[in-house]
């Protein structure tokens, strides 16, 4: 008998077994049994999420090229940067920390939107990138090392705090930052997951 190839999807939340369908844009299923999510139609193209990743990492260098965070006192003035606020952090006794700042907002994020800008410059090709699984697990490793939106929390708990003591003012660095998080939010997660499914393995 013909062999037919039958998509499946399982429940993250119950482990119930499913057919998948294709979904429109703004579709969603949901688990008959928890009503947890099974999947969203996806609202972006491989060439869309390209050009947000390529965005992104402009972002990233603006956010570390301009400053976050101005403060000024009594006629003086500072100001600082992602990569200055990382330097300064390792000049101390607390260089464990520095460490593990430049790799959550820094290196991590950057690796991030390299990987995932090679693997989607060879998506609108409609094949798989040159070390295409190792890719796809490295994605998935340093996720939940990429935490901007942790340090874009506390930046705008520091201004919120010194702004009763000092002239604090937001920069162009932490407007980029801003942005960047956004954008990592929706280039991340399950958009990414379906490479998986729609690109044919290379012998295919």
């Amino acid at each position: 008998m013909p062999h037919t190839r039958t998509e499946l999807i399982i429940c993250e939340h119950c482990d119930s077994v499913f057919t998948r369908i294709p979904l429109d844009a703004g579709q969603t299923a949901y688990c008959t049994c928890c009503d947890g999510v099974l999947a969203k139609g996806y609202r972006l193209d491989y060439q869309q999420l390209l050009a947000l990743t390529i965005t992104a990492a402009l972002l990233l260098v603006f956010s570390n090229a301009f400053p976050v965070i101005q403060i000024s006192f009594e006629g003086l003035a500072n100001e600082t940067t992602l990569a200055d606020s990382v330097r300064v952090l390792a000049q101390g006794e607390i260089t464990p920390i520095a460490a593990v700042a430049g790799l959550t907002i820094i290196l991590a994020p950057a690796l991030q939107i390299g990987v995932l800008g090679w693997l989607l410059a060879h998506a609108i090709q409609g094949r798989r990138a040159p070390g295409f699984k190792r890719c796809m697990k490295t994605l998935e490793h340093i996720r939940p090392w990429s935490m901007l939106e942790v340090c874009l929390l506390g930046i705008l708990v520091a201004i919120v705090k010194l702004a009763g003591m000092l002239e604090v003012h937001p920069g162009l660095g932490l407007w980029t930052l801003a942005m960047l998080t956004v954008l990592m939010i929706l280039m991340s997660g399950k958009s990414i997951r379906r490479l998986w499914r729609e690109l044919p393995e290379p012998d295919e």
